[in-house]
């Protein structure tokens, strides 16, 4: 490859994960300066959660021609290297952290990644509409693999009692799931979806994205940068480095490629989910060990993606 075209897939590159680290950036900006505060952010995400995400994947699910958009190869090379980085994290994890209570902190923070804002933030920026569609189903999917391993594996290692009662109520009631389910039967009944909604769900998506990144700009902690033990940075190579490899070596074999293979590498090198975070916390675990992941990931990643998807797609031309 020329040294040309080099610098033009860096360039694209930059162009996908440059506007996500503005806008965290922006988002840890506004919190110092004390535009926006913890009561804006938690009104903000249920905002985002609970009505502009699900409208916005709602009509990328309905508006699909999934004979061309959605391919299982996809679905099963994300689900497949989550698997995996889940199992051999497991197998891991005492190697790497002491107390057996942070390793199930560990495990999830290096499988579960944050693929609704971030992840499909990325493909939305990388291959537009067309992008969002390819990820809709893979995203329905891991989301609910990734809430059945999180509660096995906190369970497990912070021995809280807590079985999987409420989960599968927990996942009907979602509203990613649900818009996602929604617009998968809305789009197989063959019905037009008409100009107004499109436009204001084209509106609510516009503002979900950007708004939900501000929100995890305004939540980052920097100080956690400085905190590199207790498997923080075993848990972001995990999750930002061999999550990624895995599954684009699992969608080459499969035989995908172009933006198919592009989508697959944006959503498993998203960093560590927020609510990876929440659930800790919620549990009693070490809720600052699991903060410092969510941090030093999302920061990190924004680096591994640049690097990655550029390394991708020089290979591919």
């Amino acid at each position: 490859m020329s040294d040309t075209a080099l610098l033009s897939t860096f360039i694209f590159s930059l162009s996908v994960t440059t506007p996500i680290f503005l806008m965290v950036a922006l988002g840890t900006l506004l919190r110092r300066l004390g535009m926006i505060d913890e009561a804006f952010i938690n009104t903000a995400s249920r905002l985002v959660f609970n009505v502009g995400l699900p409208v916005l994947l709602f009509i990328g699910s309905a508006t699909t021609d999934y004979g061309a958009a959605a391919d299982a190869r996809i679905l099963l090379a994300v689900l497949g290297a989550t698997l995996l980085i889940f199992t051999l994290s497991l197998l891991s994890a005492g190697h790497f952290v002491r107390d057996r209570r942070d390793r199930g902190v560990l495990v999830q923070a290096a499988f579960r990644g944050n693929l609704v804002i971030v992840g499909l933030a990325y493909c939305s920026n990388a291959y537009g509409e067309s992008g969002v569609a390819m990820a809709a189903l893979p995203i329905a999917m891991t989301i609910l693999l990734y809430n059945v391993l999180s509660v096995y594996v906190l369970n497990r290692d912070l021995e809280s009692g807590r079985g999987f009662h409420g989960l599968f109520r927990g996942l009907a009631r979602n509203p990613l799931i649900l818009g996602i389910g929604a617009g998968l039967l809305y789009g197989s009944l063959n019905l037009p979806l008409a100009d107004p909604v499109r436009k204001a769900g084209s509106y609510l998506g516009n503002m979900s994205l950007p708004l939900a990144l501000l929100c995890v700009g305004g939540s980052l902690k920097l100080s956690s940068l400085r905190e590199l033990g207790g498997g923080a940075l075993v848990a972001s190579g995990w999750k930002l480095l061999l999550c990624p490899l895995i599954a684009v070596g699992l969608a080459g074999w499969l035989g995908l490629s172009g933006e198919a293979l592009g989508v697959v590498f944006l959503l498993s090198a998203a960093p560590t989910a927020t609510v990876s975070y929440v659930m800790v916390r919620g549990l009693g675990g070490n809720a600052q060990l699991a903060a410092n992941m969510v941090v030093q990931s999302t920061l990190f990643g924004l680096v591994t993606v640049t690097l990655g998807l550029w390394l991708l797609q020089a290979m591919v031309q």
